[in-house]
Formats: C-alpha cells, sequence, structure tokens
C-alpha cells in the first residue's frame, strides 16, 4: 500500500471515529506501519484532519518532533507483534467507565463472544512505557485492550481491522451496560 492510501485510510477511519462517537475532541492516535517504521498521528491533532497531521516514527525508540504522546504504546505493540500493522487508540465512554471497575471484561454478545470473548483491561499512565509495556503484552495474543480509566488499544492487520475491534469493544460494553440496567 502506498503512502496516499495510507493517509487516506487514516481520514477516513478518523471519521467513522468521530462519527460513533469513539473519540471525543483531540483524543486518541492512529498508527499504520510501513517499511521504515510507521506513521501516527500527530500528539493535539484530530483524528480526521488530513494527512500533514500524520508523521513517521522509526521503530528504534527515537521520537519524531510532534508524535502523539503515545508513541511509546505504538513502538512496544509494534516490536513486540510482528503480525499487527496498525494501530486505533480511542476513548469509548462505555470501555473506559467499565474498565474503572473491573479487570477484564468477559462478552456476552454474540459479536463479542466470537471476535473478543475477553477484553483485557491493563494500568499504567498516559504516554508511560509502563503503559506501553503493559497494552503491548496484552495485544501479543489479543487484538484488543482498555487501559484503566483511559481508552482503548486495538491492533490489526490495517486500520479497518484495529477500527472493528475498537467499535467492537464500545459495542460490548454497552451490552453488558444495557443488560446490568435492564435487570434493575
Amino acid at each position: 500500500m502506498n503512502d496516499q492510501a495510507v493517509f487516506a485510510d487514516f481520514t477516513r477511519i478518523g471519521k467513522r471515529l468521530f462519527t460513533e462517537h469513539l473519540v471525543g475532541g483531540n483524543f486518541g492516535n492512529m498508527s499504520a506501519r510501513t517499511e521504515d517504521g510507521y506513521f501516527i498521528t500527530r500528539t493535539g491533532s484530530y483524528l480526521d484532519a488530513d494527512p500533514a497531521q500524520v508523521v513517521l516514527m522509526p521503530l528504534n525508540g527515537r521520537v519524531t518532533p510532534g508524535a502523539s504522546s503515545e508513541w511509546r504504546v505504538h513502538t512496544a505493540i509494534y516490536n513486540a507483534n510482528d503480525t499487527h500493522a496498525a494501530i486505533v487508540h480511542a476513548h469509548p465512554a462505555h470501555a473506559v467507565a467499565l474498565s474503572l471497575l473491573v479487570d477484564e471484561i468477559i462478552t456476552i454478545d454474540s459479536e463479542g463472544k466470537m471476535l473478543a470473548p475477553a477484553i483485557a483491561v491493563v494500568d499504567g499512565a498516559p504516554g508511560t512505557q509502563e503503559l506501553a509495556d503493559a497494552v503491548a503484552v496484552a495485544l501479543k495474543n489479543s487484538n484488543i485492550v482498555i487501559a484503566r480509566g483511559h481508552g482503548t488499544f486495538a491492533a490489526g492487520k490495517d486500520l479497518d481491522q484495529a477500527y472493528l475491534f475498537t467499535s467492537l469493544a464500545e459495542h460490548c460494553c454497552k451490552v453488558l451496560h444495557y443488560t446490568k440496567l435492564y435487570q434493575k
């Protein structure tokens, strides 16, 4: 895939994240692996912004000026798992809220059971190496994890798949929320 196609995916997926209320304001970030490292959204940028809001980061841990403050997490994920080629970090409200109450989310809806029967919740302050390490370990054998009180990190073969797991996590958490609500 050429750089222009990757940039178009950033804009398209960013718009979907906003449309589904999976991010607000300039929260969240995305990245896509390339031969030279990975493209990542700039810190403070809107995810549906133009391609000028994307910078190239090396996988060796050197920081490109302007890269998202979560670059450590993206680097750790790519270095830990060769199959992950794209990452979406979002702040879906139901997933964030539920992460404050449990250490693991066991999904109960049919889509969740099929695609993510258990979603780990990990600790670590935003932007820290502690969070990067915890997320990378959780995503070694999974596509979705929730950072407690912070948001989801979804990884996949491309931005579409990472988006799918982001949306799935929020859907599963909504189903759990409504199920508890209706039981009362």
